[in-house]
This record gives C-alpha cells, sequence and structure tokens, in this order.
C-alpha cells in the first residue's frame, strides 16, 4: 500500500510541474520560436544579393530584365562614308542635342549553373546641317537654289550567350556571397551611315536632286564575356563584366564593353544599378561608293534597374 501511494505521488508532481512548464512556455510560442529559427537557418541557402539576386544553389528557373542607360561623357574616332573620313569629338551635351531614338536591355534566364543572355542595343543619331544659296534674284529668271544635307548614323545589336556559373559560393569569415560567370555567344549588328545631299531649284514644280551617299551594313559576330562580383552587404553587390567580340569577322576588328558598378537591392525583386562604362568598336569595310568605316570609343556612367522573378 505504501509503495501504491508513493508511484501516485510521484505522478502528482509530474503533472504538477508539466503544467507550469506548459504555463511558463506555451505550446504556441515554441512552435513559431522553432519555425523562425528553422527559417532563420535557410535563408542564406535562398537569398543571395548578386547582380541577378538569386544564387546558383536555388532551384528552378529564375529570370531577370534590365533596362538601361548608357550616358556617354565623351565620344571620339572617326566616321568614314564615301572614302571622306570626318574626325568626331563629341561631350555628353552634344550627343544628347543629336540623339533621336535610343533603346537598350538586357535578359536573362538562369536554371542551376546554367543561363542564357540576350543583351539588345540600338541608338540613332541625326545631324540635320541646312545650308540655303540663295544668289542675287535675277529679275528675268527668278531662280532661287536650296542645298540640303542630312548625317544618319544608326548603330543596333542583339547578342545571345550561353553562360555558366564557374564560382558560386560564401567567403569563409564574412559569409558574404561571391560569383563568377563565364559565356560565349554570338552578336548580329547593324550599322548605318549616310549622308543624303538635296538640291532644289526653285523655278518649276520639278522633283530635286537627290545624291545619297555611304549605306549599311550587317554582320555577324562571335564574342565572349565574363562577369564577377561579390556582396558589400545584403542589399549591395559590386560587380563588373566585359565583353569582346568581332575578331576580324564581317570588317569588325574588335568590338569591346567593360562595365565596373553597384547594384543596390531596394526592394526583394527590385535593383538600381550604377556604374561607369567604356565602349569602343573599329569597323571597316567597303561600299561601292568607297570606304566604310566606323572608329569610335565612348565612355561614362551607366543606369540601369532590374526586375527578377
Amino acid at each position: 500500500m505504501a509503495r501504491i501511494i508513493f508511484y501516485c505521488v510521484i505522478v502528482l508532481f509530474s503533472d504538477i510541474a508539466l503544467a507550469q512548464s506548459e504555463l511558463k512556455y506555451p505550446s504556441s510560442l515554441k512552435l513559431r520560436t522553432t519555425s523562425t529559427s528553422a527559417q532563420f537557418q535557410r535563408t542564406p541557402a535562398h537569398y543571395t544579393p548578386s547582380f541577378l539576386g538569386v544564387s546558383a544553389l536555388k532551384s528552378g528557373w529564375r529570370f531577370a530584365i534590365t533596362p538601361y542607360l548608357f550616358l556617354p561623357l565623351r565620344t571620339k574616332g572617326q566616321s568614314t562614308v564615301a572614302g571622306a573620313t570626318v574626325d568626331i569629338d563629341l561631350n555628353l551635351k552634344r550627343t544628347l542635342e543629336l540623339l533621336n531614338v535610343a533603346f537598350s536591355a538586357r535578359l536573362e534566364a538562369w536554371r542551376g549553373r546554367f543561363g542564357l543572355v540576350s543583351d539588345l542595343y540600338y541608338v540613332h543619331l541625326n545631324l540635320d546641317k541646312g545650308v540655303i544659296i540663295r544668289p542675287p534674284r535675277n529679275p528675268q529668271l527668278d531662280v532661287d537654289v536650296d542645298i540640303d544635307a542630312d548625317a544618319d548614323a544608326h548603330q543596333g545589336w542583339l547578342a545571345a550567350f550561353g553562360v555558366y556559373r564557374v564560382l558560386d559560393g560564401r567567403f569563409a569569415k564574412s559569409g558574404r556571397h561571391y560569383f563568377w560567370d563565364a559565356g560565349i555567344g554570338v552578336r548580329w549588328n547593324r550599322l548605318r551611315q549616310e549622308v543624303k545631299v538635296e538640291v532644289g531649284i526653285d523655278i518649276a514644280p520639278v522633283p530635286e536632286v537627290q545624291n545619297r551617299l555611304g549605306g549599311r551594313k550587317s554582320w555577324w559576330e562571335p564574342t565572349v564575356g565574363t562577369r564577377l562580383g561579390f556582396a558589400l552587404n545584403d542589399c549591395l553587390t559590386l560587380a563588373a563584366r566585359t565583353e569582346i567580340g568581332g575578331f576580324g569577322a564581317g570588317g569588325d576588328v574588335l568590338q569591346w564593353n567593360l562595365l565596373a558598378g553597384i547594384d543596390w537591392r531596394a526592394w526583394e525583386t527590385t535593383s538600381l544599378r550604377f556604374g561607369y562604362q567604356y565602349y569602343s568598336i573599329n569597323y571597316s569595310s567597303r561600299l561601292p561608293d568607297g570606304r566604310f568605316v566606323y572608329d569610335i570609343e565612348q565612355h561614362g556612367p551607366y543606369i540601369a534597374v532590374s526586375w527578377r522573378w
């Protein structure tokens, strides 16, 4: 009988202790704490403040679209149309005055360490110089002569790369993410340089005399590129990329682009990018009316916004 009473007392005290622990640490609070801890432990493997915004460790497809704006502070080089060469030296203000249309965007699709990257660029500069020659009017003929000259420059390309993430990891001490991408692809270029001269004689309703010099060229070329970066903190990533193409294909001796900048992850799926870019192209060919050359160097700020999903 004493043994039974002893066992009952032990069970009673056990129930009281259990009830006190439940009052002190409710089960719902313990569940929330466990869930938060597990979520905190999972976060580093899924969140990567990189240029793409995600790590190669994340499964499934990831996409990014990045419209960007390149503002060349200096444009220098030579343009040759019909064998006549013109030296070019433009600052940003003059470039914006001549700018007619500009569009550029970069698209990325990734699955694991493999990615597809496409880059689209187009710019149209229009230099309109009208020179009107009006000799002293002859009362008997009543003749006016107008001479107008139009110069147009169109440049655009569409590039496609296959990319592989060679490195994707974190530094041992800081835990900050770093990555290195390398890719190879092709680029389709289109270049148009034309000078149009119109001579109109105001003597009768007859067609104007027109003379168009220059023309357009299109070509394919191989291109290689690389990109690397590392996170400064949870919101900022320092990165740089370069792309080199041409290698003599289609008359393009060399086309080179170098960009370095900061990616600021302002929102969960949106980043703002600021950097500085250098671009050069050395293209030379021939058209029926003479040599056709576009040898240009540009450098200036790079501004972009990137959306990821």
